[in-house]
């Protein structure tokens, strides 16, 4: 059935809006407040605020941190309001929990920064670091699995991953074509197994109207991340992973593209083996 342009414009900006809450480019440093000296630390976070630790200025290690609380504010949206983001994270110290960090996020601004000690329950807050004079290199990184993952956003397309056992894999992600874009970072269980994975996407080197992925799935019983491939095209509309999105409660993929003045969608699902599979397609035309 086809859709008409002011459909196809508003669930264009509701896409949009859905997807500010899956993408985070750039960790946050803060600074202590109240304290008789202060200190800093760097908050690295992915999807929903998964595969996050800090890591204390003047030390060397990294404290892992596993999600106890996320939550996502939309009541704005109808008034053209950003999405107020909550989270909540436990931190890891020797398998047990040592602490409490929370943050409050709407876009880039940052608030309401707060760690709590769980030893004798004192309470430090933060302010975000005026990193405006200081250009951002692109780096990020997030921590699953005991995995260290770094990548860059924009200047490189580098992608390594260090294991706990000290294997280190080093190999080249997808390139980004367009200079004024960025690579977007999203966690995600994409097989439904009940493993988070790890995907990677850019614009598609044409008009840049949608998102080409690349995606890592973890394998559990080898602990290591592996590239996903790609599906047997001859059936599908789009030829690449293109917009991939995750239905849970019909275990499959969606991806999309656009050709021309119409937009196509493909469905995946993965077989008994793992394999990427091409389970039906859709046009959907503009009027």
């Amino acid at each position: 059935m086809p859709i008409n342009l002011n459909m196809k414009k508003f669930l264009f900006i509701c896409i949009l809006m859905i997807w500010s809450s899956f993408f985070k480019a750039q960790p946050f440093t803060f600074k202590s407040i109240g304290e008789a000296k202060e200190f800093r630390m760097t908050l690295y976070y992915g999807t929903h605020g998964k595969g996050a630790f800090v890591q204390y200025a003047g030390k060397k290690g990294i404290i892992p941190l596993a999600v106890k609380s996320y939550k996502s504010d939309t009541s704005g949206r109808s008034d053209g309001q950003p999405d107020i983001k909550y989270y909540i994270w436990d931190e890891i110290i020797d398998g047990k929990v040592n602490g409490t960090y929370k943050i409050s996020e709407m876009l880039r601004t940052i608030e309401d920064v707060t760690y709590t000690r769980k030893k004798d329950g004192r309470q430090f807050r933060f302010d975000l670091v005026d990193e405006k004079n200081e250009k951002y290199d692109g780096s990020d990184q997030y921590l699953l699995y005991g995995a260290l993952v770094s990548f860059n956003h924009f200047y490189n397309d580098r992608l390594i991953i260090d294991y706990p056992d000290g294997k280190k894999i080093n190999t080249e992600l997808m390139s980004i074509e367009n200079p004024n874009s960025a690579r977007q970072s999203i966690i995600e269980d994409y097989n439904f197994d009940g493993y988070d994975d790890l995907a990677f996407s850019v614009p598609d080197a044409g008009m840049g109207v949608y998102r080409m992925f690349s995606i890592y799935l973890y394998n559990p019983k080898t602990k290591r991340f592996e590239k996903l491939n790609e599906p047997d095209y001859s059936k599908s509309n789009c030829s690449c992973l293109c917009d991939v999105t995750v239905n849970k409660k019909t275990k499959l993929l969606q991806t999309g593209c656009r050709g021309g003045a119409s937009w196509h969608q493909d469905i995946y699902r993965f077989d008994e083996k793992g394999r990427l599979k091409w389970s039906a397609s859709k046009e959907l035309k503009e009027e």
